[in-house]
């Protein structure tokens, strides 16, 4: 049996995450993992553990001990907060990679999933429909540090048969967690001042537009890749992932659809110079074409769904 190791678990992606990798493989086969003790009560439907992944000894030992066979290694420092401490967010965003991918190789491993970004990509990188080979000149730390580790899983594959497998995340957008300190995260803030009757002040400009994805789609996403044969599983960097286009403002309007009276305003700050060097939109025909992958959710239907669910949802 698989025995699933889910390292920050706690975050945007993670919580939701867990919760379907429990459902699939059972509540007893899933380990939870955050460096904060007080995620525990997030995951109630299985076992949590506190884990640093900087402390190599403590992460070795849960492998070894709990006799585990994936791992799931979503633990990083994002764009935003990236910028502000450049030598912690290198640090952590690649060593921990290399300590899982050394695990990996060590105990045998089934398989391993990392999760990449469009941060990969910069403003050399062609804008539109941005292919999955291209140039990629990032210019944020966690963009670099993120292009990096995708070198790195292919090499591990390459070099020691690693069954590492990612994706490049867009923009995700989700209404179970809070914003995380992501370039993107205006997506996820505006759904909450909009219920709260608060007027959103929006860090970028209102026509900045990115790909993004809601947070449904990305866990179908992530599970698809992840059950899909090894040897459909032909690109062992990371796949690029795309669902829907949007500006700030597109995203008020689908809005005001549903709360007429909800206020705008614009103040980009330093976030904006990150989004200006990501794409518009992303060509994922090689997830597509090599397992199966496709959307479920617009923008229209996301926003639906968001304003339907938020108010009803326990933090």
């Amino acid at each position: 049996m698989e025995k699933i190791l889910v390292i920050g678990a706690a975050g945007q992606l993670g919580s939701e995450l867990t919760r379907s990798l429990a459902d699939q493989f059972g509540s007893e086969q899933v380990i939870a993992t955050d460096l904060n003790e007080s995620a525990k009560s997030k995951f109630d439907f299985c076992r949590f553990e506190v884990l640093d992944v900087m402390d190599k000894d403590r992460l070795r030992n849960l492998v070894k001990n709990e006799s585990v066979t994936q791992i799931y290694h979503l633990a990083a420092v994002l764009s935003a907060v990236g910028e502000k401490k450049p030598l912690f967010a290198w640090e952590l965003n690649m060593d921990s990679l290399l300590h899982v991918l050394e695990l990996a190789r060590e105990f045998n491993l089934n398989k391993v999933y990392w999760p990449s970004s469009i941060a990969v990509f910069g403003p050399n990188t062609p804008k539109i429909n941005t292919p999955q080979y291209c140039v990629k000149e990032p210019n944020t730390i966690y963009g670099i540090s993120k292009q990096a580790g995708e070198r790195w899983c292919e090499y591990y594959f390459q070099k020691y048969n690693v069954d590492v497998r990612s994706l490049r995340y867009p923009g995700l957008i989700g209404y179970k967690s809070l914003p995380g300190g992501g370039t993107t995260d205006y997506a996820v803030d505006i759904y909450h001042k909009a219920l709260a009757g608060e007027k959103f002040d929006c860090f970028l400009r209102e026509d900045s537009s990115l790909p993004m994805m809601y947070m449904p789609d990305a866990i179908k996403a992530t599970l698809d890749l992840m059950n899909a044969p090894r040897e459909s599983v032909k690109i062992r960097s990371s796949y690029n992932l795309a669902a829907m286009n949007f500006t700030p403002k597109e995203s008020y309007e689908s809005i005001l659809k549903h709360i007429p009276d909800f206020k705008i305003e614009y103040n980009p700050d330093f976030r904006q110079a990150i989004a200006d060097s990501w794409p518009d939109s992303i060509d994922d025909s090689r997830a597509r074409e090599d397992w199966g992958w496709n959307h479920d959710y617009d923008l229209a239907a996301m926003t639906k769904d968001i304003l339907e669910n938020l108010p009803n949802f326990k933090f």
